[in-house]
C-alpha cells in the first residue's frame, strides 16, 4: 500500500473517530437535559415560591390555596422525573459514551458533522439531530399482535397518580432483553431480518460523575417531549390526535381497502415520526409501517413507550435524517404509500423532501400530508449560512406537480399542537391536508 493510500486511509479513521466521539458528546448532553429536568423544574417552583412569599400578608390571604399548588407542581415533577430515570434504564445506548472526548476540543470544525440545535414550540422533532440511521424493529415480550387496543399505550394521569412513583424502587432492567428482527447499518443501507437476543448494556453513562450540567434551552427541549407525550400517548392528547391523525388513518383505511388480503400488505413510510404514536396506528390498521425520526431526544422516548405499547407484527422505526437514509437507491420505488404529519416544513430544502417522497413512492403510490408551512429554520438569527428554502402553499404544489405528483384530494384541516387545552393561549393552525399520488413512469 502506497504512502499516500495509507495517509488517506488514516484521515478517514480519524474522521470516523472524530464523528463518533462527536455523536457520544451530543447524546451525553442530550441525557444530561434529561437528568438535569428535576432540577430546574425545582427551580422554577422555588422562584414562584419565593415571589409569593413578597407579598403583604392582605395579598398572600388571597391565594391561600398557593401552597398546595406548588406541592401538586412538585408531585408533578416528581412523576415526570420518575418517568425520565425508568426510560433512561431502559435506553440502550448505540455508542460507548464513557469514551475519552478529548478529540472533540481539538477537532476541526468543518470536518465535524452538521450539529444544529433548535427549539420549535410548535414541532419539537427537529430539537436534536441523531446522526445514526439505527433502525430496528422490537416485538412486545409477549410476542402479541393485538396487546395495542387500549386508547393509550400508556397509563392514564388518573392511573399514575393512584400509583405513587415514590413507593416503589426504580425498575430493574438489567436483565432485560429484546428481540431484534430488523436492523439496518450505520448508512441507512439494505435491511437484514436476523432474529438475535439484545442485552442490555450496563449502564455505567448514568453515573453522576458522566453528566454534564446543560443550558436551560437543553432542559425546554426535555419539556417539549413531554408535551409531545402528552399529544401523542395521553388522554388529554385525544383531542389533538383526533384532529390530526384520523383523517389521515381514513384515508389510507378508504384507499387501501383490501389491504388484510394482500402478501404482503402495503407499506406506508412516516417521516418524522415524533414517538411513534402514528406510525404504530398505521400499522395497527393491517400496513407494513415504519417510522423514521431524526431526534435522539424523541428516538429515546419512543423507544421507552414503544416497547411498552405492544408492537405488531411489520411495525419499524428508523433513526436518522430522511434525506439521507432515503436517498439510497435500496429505498427507490419501495413504499405504497408516504404519510407526513407537521413534518414537510421542518426541512432546510423542502423541494429535496418532495423529491425523495416521490423516489421511494412506487408508480402510483399516494402521499397524504396534513401540517402548515411554518419553516423551522426561518429564523435562525446569526446562521448566515443556514439554508432555508420557504415555499408557498401553491409553490409546494407546484413542486409536486414537476415530480410526478397529481392532487387527488385537497381540503383545510384546524388544528393545535401540543396545546394546553385549559391555557388562555391557544395556538391554532389551518393545517394543508391533502392526498396525492404519483403518476406512472411514462414507457420507454
Amino acid at each position: 500500500m502506497s504512502r499516500e493510500v495509507e495517509e488517506e486511509e488514516e484521515k478517514r479513521r480519524l474522521h470516523r473517530k472524530l464523528e463518533e466521539a462527536l455523536e457520544a458528546k451530543s447524546l451525553r448532553r442530550i441525557i444530561s437535559a434529561y437528568l438535569n429536568y428535576p432540577e430546574a423544574s425545582e427551580e422554577d417552583v422555588k422562584r414562584w415560591e419565593r415571589s409569593f412569599r413578597k407579598l403583604p400578608p392582605a395579598h398572600k390571604a388571597l391565594l391561600s390555596h398557593y401552597p398546595i399548588k406548588f406541592q401538586n407542581l412538585r408531585r408533578c415533577i416528581s412523576m415526570n422525573s420518575y418517568f425520565i430515570f425508568n426510560m433512561l434504564q431502559a435506553f440502550e445506548a448505540p455508542l460507548d459514551l464513557s469514551q475519552d472526548l478529548d478529540i472533540c476540543e481539538d477537532s476541526n470544525p468543518d470536518s465535524a458533522p452538521n450539529d444544529n440545535h433548535i427549539l420549535d414550540e410548535r414541532h419539537d422533532s427537529t430539537c436534536q439531530p441523531a446522526s445514526t440511521n439505527n433502525c430496528e424493529y422490537q416485538e412486545n415480550p409477549e410476542g402479541s399482535k393485538d396487546v395495542y387496543k387500549s386508547e393509550t399505550g400508556v397509563p392514564s394521569n388518573e392511573e399514575l397518580q393512584r400509583d405513587n412513583p415514590h413507593d416503589r424502587p426504580p425498575m430493574d432492567r438489567s436483565g432485560d432483553t429484546r428481540m431484534n428482527k430488523e436492523t439496518c447499518n450505520r448508512d441507512g443501507h439494505p435491511i437484514s431480518y436476523d432474529d438475535c437476543n439484545v442485552s442490555s448494556p450496563s449502564r455505567d453513562w448514568l453515573d453522576p460523575s458522566l453528566q454534564i450540567h446543560v443550558p436551560l434551552v437543553d432542559v425546554d427541549k426535555v419539556r417539549c417531549i413531554i408535551r409531545n407525550i402528552v399529544r401523542d400517548w395521553a388522554v388529554e392528547g385525544q383531542k389533538e390526535r383526533d384532529q390530526c391523525y384520523k383523517p389521515i388513518l381514513e384515508e389510507l383505511d378508504s384507499l387501501f381497502p383490501n389491504r388484510r388480503k394482500q402478501s404482503p400488505p402495503p407499506a406506508c413510510l412516516v417521516p418524522g415520526a415524533g414517538l411513534g404514536r402514528l406510525a404504530l396506528e398505521i400499522s395497527c390498521l393491517g400496513f407494513i409501517s415504519q417510522g423514521n425520526e431524526f431526534s435522539y431526544y424523541m428516538m429515546i422516548c419512543s423507544s421507552f413507550i414503544l416497547n411498552h405499547a405492544g408492537i405488531t407484527d411489520g411495525f419499524s422505526m428508523c433513526g436518522g435524517e430522511f434525506v439521507e437514509v432515503y436517498k439510497d437507491p435500496s429505498q427507490e420505488g419501495m413504499w405504497d404509500a408516504v404519510v407526513t404529519c407537521f413534518f414537510i416544513d421542518t426541512a432546510h430544502n423542502v423541494i429535496e423532501y418532495i423529491e425523495i417522497i416521490s423516489k421511494v413512492l412506487k408508480d402510483g403510490g399516494v402521499w397524504i400530508n396534513l401540517g402548515p408551512l411554518l419553516y423551522h429554520f426561518a429564523d435562525t438569527y446569526g446562521h448566515e449560512d443556514e439554508m432555508s428554502i420557504e415555499l408557498s402553499l401553491e409553490d409546494v404544489k407546484r413542486v409536486a406537480f414537476h415530480f410526478g405528483f397529481e392532487i387527488e384530494k385537497e381540503r383545510t384541516i384546524k388544528t393545535t399542537y401540543t396545546t394546553n387545552h385549559r391555557s388562555m393561549m391557544q395556538n391554532r393552525y389551518y393545517a394543508a391536508f391533502w392526498t396525492m399520488r404519483k403518476k406512472p413512469s411514462p414507457a420507454t
